[in-house]
């Protein structure tokens, strides 16, 4: 069907105690009928109806602020229409009051007395409980608008809205088409243009041309000739016009043109059938060939498969004793005695293969040689890298026993080499410390004289020296000379080591040399030198005092000299 009849929202509109036309009637009857009870009613009894919905779901704006008591959403098919339903009771009541429908009726205008002319009794005294409502008298119109249309032919007429001005002779394209569409107009258009609205009998329209027809066309079927009728007006089969004139020379010739097209079409359906049944035949007869080469193949192999199975199996079986072959050319030992054994596993495989293939033998017979073949392959060829494993581990022995007597043959070399090195140096050190003995030991004998002639030397001066003071010291004290006596001088005794020079040593240096060094020579010479200098010091200060006697002074320098030899010896 091309022409959608939304059977649910009419339904929805008005159908028994359900309808929004019943539900508003109910209401109105009311004592006191209220819009919100009546909106609250349409929801109940229609809970959960596909077109119905609350207005918040609207896509206007406007339309989503009427609170869902104050209205309802119906899905109609041209879109949903929000209906607000404040002054739906006040709008339904039609009645008119029983003076102003006296007064139209007694009215001078005689159109307005037309008007009411046909109003009944019955409805001049309508009540609460029965008033004619607007929706009922819409119902009742739309039922006789349909009873007419349903008696009608297919003519009919659409009013649409041309503007929303309201004003002539203007016309919206887009504001008209959205009322055809709306209205179901693309709908009837299709309806029209695949059904067929004027219809005739085959019969009736044979009747009409057989007068017209020649012998071999007044024949025919009527069927048959309406379908060559069509095919010689080359219409469609959405076309439904027949002829328009009633000169049917041209459609007569058009006719049995395509009688005799339709004529050739069988023939050649005819010979491509027989063409098609040939083919068939011979292709049945090629799969009955392959049928039967299968069947033989499948009998030759179902004999002679354990044969081939077998033969599979153990040629197989050479892959296994090319690898053992590879391994025994990888041996370093008894490498002919192992090879013999892989070529008697070898003949054996080829002799194995012979039988099968020669003479008709088993799949028992061919399993177990099989079995035997494949046990004897597994024992050599594990036996085989045993061996091989066995000949590689003596080898790495061999290897490692090599490498260790190497490494011991170059560690005794380096330790030969390492004591030949250190005797080399020790005689190399042994002769440069001889030289070094006999040429310290020369040196020493040499410092030994020199110093041993030079301490002579200085003996006999200080000997010389102190001969020579001791003389004048008698002299003068036999002579009673004071003055002589205290020019007198104590001789210096330079004893000390002459290879140290003490001349720019302080007295600070000296004690300082005494007190740290470890060298028992410099040591003596330190306190040999302050002792001479302290000497040396009081002889000075003695001088310049008082004079005294002679026997005090000697006194006092007998004092002197104890005295610094004991400050040395402490310090």
């Amino acid at each position: 069907s091309y022409i959608i009849v939304d059977v649910r929202c009419l339904d929805l509109v008005e159908a028994k105690t359900t309808g929004c036309f019943d539900l508003l009637d109910e209401e109105s009857k009311l004592p006191t009928p209220r819009p919100e009870h009546f909106t609250n009613e349409v929801y109940n009894r229609n809970k959960g109806h596909p077109r119905l919905n609350f207005p918040r779901k609207s896509k206007l704006r406007t339309s989503r602020g009427i609170r869902d008591d104050e209205g309802f959403l119906v899905q109609h098919f041209a879109g949903s229409v929000v209906y607000s339903t404040a002054q739906f009771i006040e709008k339904n009541n039609d009645a008119l009051h029983v003076s102003l429908l006296s007064l139209a009726q007694e009215s001078r205008n005689s159109f307005i007395k037309s008007l009411f002319s046909n109003v009944s009794e019955h409805e001049k005294s309508v009540g609460k409980l029965n008033f004619i409502s607007v929706g009922s008298k819409f119902r009742s119109q739309l039922s006789d608008l349909l009873n007419k249309l349903r008696r009608t032919d297919i003519s009919f007429i659409r009013c649409i809205k041309p503007n929303l001005q309201m004003v002539p002779n203007l016309f919206e394209g887009g504001h008209i088409l959205s009322q055809l569409q709306c209205s179901g107009m693309v709908s009837v258009l299709d309806l029209m243009q695949q059904g067929f609205p004027s219809r005739t009998q085959f019969s009736e329209l044979y009747r009409m041309y057989k007068s017209y027809l020649p012998k071999e066309l007044a024949r025919l079927d009527p069927r048959l000739f309406c379908k060559a009728l069509f095919k010689a007006l080359n219409l469609r089969d959405t076309d439904f016009k027949f002829g328009l004139t009633k000169n049917l020379a041209v459609l007569i010739s058009k006719v049995k043109k395509w009688i005799l097209w339709t004529r050739w079409k069988k023939a050649q359906w005819c010979v491509l059938s027989v063409i098609k049944l040939k083919n068939k035949i011979l292709y049945r007869r090629q799969c009955l060939v392959d049928i039967q080469r299968h069947i033989r193949m499948h009998l030759v192999y179902k004999r002679y498969a354990p044969q081939i199975q077998g033969l599979v199996k153990v040629k197989a079986l050479y892959e296994q004793v090319s690898s053992m072959e590879k391994i025994v050319r990888q041996m370093k030992l008894n490498k002919e005695q192992v090879y013999k054994s892989v070529q008697q596993l070898r003949q054996r495989i080829d002799q194995l293969v012979n039988e099968i293939t020669n003479r008709s033998v088993n799949s028992t017979y061919i399993d177990n040689a099989y079995n035997e073949l494949v046990s004897l392959i597994d024992r050599e060829f594990r036996r085989l890298k045993q061996v091989l494993a066995q000949q590689e581990m003596e080898l790495e022995h061999e290897k490692t026993k090599k490498i260790v007597e190497k490494k011991r043959l170059e560690q005794e070399q380096e330790e030969f080499r390492q004591r030949s090195a250190m005797a080399q140096h020790q005689r190399e050190q042994a002769q440069l410390k001889g030289k070094l003995t006999a040429n310290e030991t020369k040196h020493r004998k040499k410092r030994q004289v020199k110093e041993t002639d030079e301490e002579d030397c200085f003996a006999e001066m200080n000997e010389r020296e102190r001969r020579d003071y001791d003389l004048a010291r008698r002299l003068a004290l036999e002579t009673g000379d004071e003055a002589d006596l205290s020019e007198l001088q104590q001789p210096y005794r330079r004893l000390i080591n002459p290879k140290y020079n003490f001349n720019r040593y302080t007295y600070a240096e000296l004690r300082d040399s005494i007190n740290t060094s470890c060298d028992w020579e410099l040591l003596q010479a330190c306190r040999e030198e302050l002792r001479q200098r302290v000497k040396f010091f009081y002889a000075w200060k003695s001088k310049n005092q008082k004079r005294k006697s002679p026997f005090a002074l000697n006194n006092r320098i007998d004092e002197i000299d104890e005295q610094a030899l004991k400050d040395t010896v402490n310090n």
